[in-house]
């Protein structure tokens, strides 16, 4: 990987943009704050005015901290490791997996991810994930032949959550039970 480091005329254009992007948000921060329009801003006490900068700061760094995680996500799901992304930002790969522990998938994680079959009371079911909701879905076969699924729309927060709805079903369509 190439340098991450910036020239002068960079640095000078990214604090240029912070700053025009800063200054729309101090104001309206100040003028919530102080019931002064927000054009009046920088007439008001100058601790008042950069206290106000500092709490626009202060959104703009949770942003960022939020955008931050984001890209690590996504490098993560693109098959990046923690140790990439730890030299990327100039830290070990154990700094990077708990600056972001969420993004990048552990064989365990995905191992859970995956479809199950089982059988109950003679009959069998699958739950499998699903893509849509983030959730999970069953389909199943009760000892009495009898099919049946997740309702129409209906997606379970866990796997164990959707294997249970398809235990009750599985329990409901045996032979002989009424």
């Amino acid at each position: 990987m190439g340098s991450f480091e910036i020239t002068p005329e960079e640095q000078a254009q990214l604090d240029k943009a912070l700053h025009d992007a800063l200054n729309p948000l101090a104001s309206a921060l100040r003028s919530r704050s102080s019931g002064l329009p927000e054009e009046r801003m920088w007439e008001a006490d100058p601790i008042e005015v950069t206290l106000s900068v500092l709490a626009a700061w202060k959104v703009v760094d949770a942003e960022v901290k939020r955008l931050t995680a984001i890209a690590a996500g996504t490098a993560g799901s693109y098959g990046a490791s923690y140790e990439q992304m730890g030299a990327v930002w100039g830290i070990t790969r154990q700094g990077a997996r708990k600056k972001w522990p969420e993004a990048v998938s552990r064989p365990a994680a995905t191992a859970a991810r995956t479809s199950g079959v089982f059988e109950l009371c003679g009959g069998t079911a699958e739950v499998v994930p699903d893509p849509s909701s983030g959730g999970w879905r069953w389909t199943g076969r009760g000892a009495d032949g009898t099919h049946g699924a997740a309702e129409a729309g209906a997606s379970y927060a866990t796997k164990e959550e959707a294997a249970a709805h398809a235990g009750v079903f599985l329990r409901e369509h045996v032979p002989g039970r009424a």
